[in-house]
């Protein structure tokens, strides 16, 4: 009889809690939707930039292995990017710099690079093993940096025997050039 007397308890206490729930219409559950990223401030001024490259010191969790994709960079693109199927037409090596060169430094770098239009890049930053710190500095700065210049449409760590963690290949978007031979002429 005890049993009984159990589950009838069990019974109020679940009639109790759901008192004023009501019943699903549907089953069907919301469609995901993508959250669209955050737009960077443009201003050196909100940014808190003082050199007037555009980068500003961001508050970025740094993983091992970078990985960065602008919306609408195809994923084949960006697997072959990862993969070092594209192979970098240039790199910079920020070894040994200060944060402040280094950020001096990429910044010139990548507006060389987009002027020259290539279209993939070798940035080396280490894995800070050589800081005082042992904390990859340079790397947690590149990737914050190379996420706020538009013209870097992905980057990503590099292939193990092109550096590896320590080195990161990066996308660039190419230079639209007017073309003036399709002008009609009248």
């Amino acid at each position: 009889m005890r049993i009984m007397s159990e589950d009838n308890d069990d019974f109020d206490l679940f009639r109790k809690q759901m008192d004023g729930a009501r019943r699903q219409r549907h089953d069907k559950a919301d469609p995901f939707r993508r959250r669209r990223p955050l737009p960077l401030p443009p201003h050196p001024e909100v940014t808190g930039d003082q050199e007037g490259d555009g980068l500003a010191d961001l508050n970025i969790e740094t993983p091992d292995e970078l990985l960065f994709q602008r919306p609408g960079v195809q994923h084949r693109l960006f697997q072959e990017l990862r993969r070092g199927y594209l192979a970098p037409d240039d790199t910079l090596d920020l070894h040994g710099l200060r944060v402040t060169e280094a950020r001096r430094e990429l910044a010139a770098f990548i507006r060389h690079a987009h002027r020259r239009r290539m279209r993939v890049v070798r940035i080396i930053h280490g894995k800070g093993i050589g800081s005082q710190e042992r904390q990859p500095i340079l790397k947690q700065k590149v990737n914050q940096w190379l996420r706020q210049i538009d013209d870097v449409l992905a980057f990503c760590s590099a292939p193990r025997l092109d550096g590896g963690t320590g080195a990161a290949y990066v996308l660039l978007a190419l230079k639209r050039v007017p073309n003036h031979h399709n002008k009609r002429h009248r």
